[in-house]
């Protein structure tokens, strides 16, 4: 019987293992022998004193930052969530830095998007000062306290930044899927240190590209007859090879399917291409007309003769019976399905028009929440074609972990209403306080979170209000699941707990006072890598109260007094179907050691293997 680790994923090892798979000759008695792993790697390795390398005071604390493990963990708010029930959707109090810790099991190659739009360093911004020994309880201190901004005069001005995002976005590149995409908003204080720190970290080979977008209109210059009217935002890829943009639909591809072809909306497209051979030059004759037709001077058909037999049985050439003389005598179908948006790139350009505009975005905001609490809010619509670009599947999760005005959310809910998808959002944010003189704090706001939990909970009725007569609007997923950063649950997995040993022995709850068995059981989820949105059922076994995670796929139980009884009873449900593959009990939980000891092989003989005690 194994006890369940309380802290998150071990990065280092993970990293070691995958070292052993790639390379398994540099192994040696379990351990890695790095002076074969650089014979195996040959001329790739970079033995001279003198190297291309961007580095600032603190990178080497940054690397171990994001290689620490955490104990801490992420408390339910039921009270400020909304459609806790149904929804699939988060939105995450807390440090980011350690909020990305804790989900690296969960989601550890799971999400398709994030989009960040972080603290462009103007002296003005919070810096958030991380701390090794225990951030979450560095967080908890510092949140209590006025928010400090980065002075430029400041000693450490730009590495304090550095330092600052270089962790978070080694953690965020983690959770991305192989065909995952970051975009990162920045202005021109950061742009070309952020720049260096994303081609060390995603890889200078993954860079996709750079999107200009339009800010303001109004003129003005900044002392020296320069106008400054866009910032930009980086795109790079988890793997550039796995992705390809789908940018917006050009305005004359309309499609439609008036014949009810049963391949799908189509729209008539040009057969010819600039390039062939004799393979792709010879006649089409129309069966109705006799009328004959070629290629356009100095053009080629887009296909040879063995596939126009095969387009004509499929229907994706249809001949006319009625045309004018200047008209070709058949129509060439270009089917939605699959197009894929080759045709349609994203233009690192179209966030020119004032849509785009940070005005554009204020003004939509104080239509929202009745005012505007943010300097630089962005628009609904930027975020909504860069989440159509990419998260083309319409169950794909999207990160920000510097979620802000929650913009991000209300693009995931307003994309979801226009295709009927199901994307999911997961938003993260420092629970900042808002200043008392502000008119945020006058309206009730204690800290950012809290408006932007609001913008979710109002921009989410408004569409649907807005949209009631559209068929399936009443499934779209406008609610969210609130969590928040905290000291871990159990006192043995807390660091904080003096004379921890003394507390140990005379310990009869492992469970903390003020906290409840449902927060333990989030905890458990989190640190098994379990999606913090699994669906939870409490059930009754054998007398005593247990939830069962995932339609049963995981049983746990905190119950005292566990028998044997119990323990069969476990049994039987796997017997009779259900999917149980793990289950967690508390080690003090069992009537006697007996029981415990019998328990792992009476769990092993009905298929259950994976049993854990906390």
């Amino acid at each position: 019987m194994d006890k369940l680790d309380g802290k998150t994923v071990d990065l280092v090892q993970r990293n070691i293992d995958e070292i052993k798979k790639l390379f398994p000759e540099a192994v040696s008695e379990g351990k890695i022998d790095f002076d074969r792993l650089r014979l195996l790697l040959g001329d790739e390795v970079d033995t001279g004193k003198e190297k291309y390398e961007f580095t600032w005071p603190g990178k080497s604390d940054c690397i171990r930052l994001a290689q620490q493990q955490s104990t801490g963990t992420l408390r339910p708010d039921k009270e400020s969530s909304k459609d806790w029930d149904t929804t699939k959707n988060l939105y995450i109090e807390g440090d980011n830095l350690e909020v990305l810790r804790l989900l690296q099991k969960a989601y550890h190659r799971k999400v398709k998007m994030i989009y960040i739009d972080p603290p462009y360093n103007t002296g003005n911004d919070f810096i958030y000062k991380d701390d090794f020994k225990d951030n979450v309880k560095n967080f908890k201190e510092k949140t209590e306290q006025a928010m400090k901004a980065n002075p430029s005069m400041a000693g450490r001005y730009h590495s304090d930044w550095l330092n600052m995002m270089y962790p978070r976005l080694r953690l965020a590149r983690n959770l991305l899927t192989d065909n995952g995409v970051i975009f990162i908003s920045i202005d021109d204080h950061e742009a070309e240190n952020l720049k260096k720190i994303c081609n060390e970290i995603f890889g200078e080979s993954n860079f996709i590209g750079e999107i200009i977008r339009k800010t303001k209109s109004m003129t003005g210059d900044n002392g020296n007859g320069f106008n400054l009217q866009h910032e930009n935002l980086y795109i790079y890829a988890k793997n550039k090879f796995n992705v390809y943009l789908s940018g917006k639909e050009k305005e004359f591809q309309n499609y439609s399917n008036p014949d009810n072809d049963s391949l799908g909306e189509w729209c008539s497209g040009d057969p010819s291409a600039k390039s062939g051979g004799d393979s792709t030059y010879f006649p089409i004759t129309n069966p109705f007309t006799n009328r004959v037709d070629y290629p356009p001077k100095g053009r080629y058909w887009a296909f040879s003769e063995n596939s126009l037999k095969k387009y004509i049985e499929k229907g994706k050439i249809k001949f006319k019976t009625d045309y004018n003389e200047s008209e070709r005598g058949f129509i060439f179908k270009r089917y939605k399905n699959e197009a894929k948006n080759k045709n349609n790139p994203v233009n690192s350009l179209f966030a020119t028009d004032n849509e785009f505009m940070n005005q554009s975005a204020t003004t939509e905001f104080k239509e929202i929440v009745d005012n505007s609490y943010f300097s630089y809010p962005k628009p609904t619509a930027f975020l909504v074609e860069l989440v159509k670009c990419c998260a083309t599947n319409k169950a794909d999760i999207i990160l920000d972990f510097f979620s802000g005005s929650a913009t991000t959310a209300h693009a995931v809910i307003e994309l979801n209403k226009q295709d009927g998808g199901a994307r999911k959002f997961i938003m993260v944010q420092l629970p900042e306080a808002c200043d008392e003189n502000s008119e945020a704090y006058k309206a009730g706001f204690s800290n950012i979170c809290e408006i932007g939990k609001e913008r979710i909970r109002r921009a989410g009725e408004k569409i649907k209000e807005e949209n009631q007569d559209k068929e399936g609007i009443e499934n779209l997923d406008i609610g969210f699941k609130v969590f928040k950063l905290d000291t871990s649950n159990l006192k043995a997995w807390d660091p904080d707990v003096e004379e921890l040993e003394e507390t140990l022995k005379g310990m009869v709850d492992p469970i903390k006072e003020d906290r409840t068995q449902e927060d333990m059981l989030y905890e458990i989820m989190l640190k098994y890598g379990i999606d913090l949105t699994m669906p939870l059922e409490e059930i009754q076994i054998a007398g005593k109260t247990a939830y069962s995670v995932g339609l049963g796929y995981m049983i746990v139980c905190l119950e005292d007094g566990l028998t044997l009884d119990f323990i069969e009873a476990i049994g039987d449900m796997k017997q009779s179907g259900q999917e149980i593959a793990r289950v967690v009990f508390r080690d003090s939980g069992f009537a006697d050691d007996n029981v415990k000891t019998n328990a792992v092989q009476l769990l092993k003989k009905y298929g259950i293997k994976d049993f854990r005690t906390i």
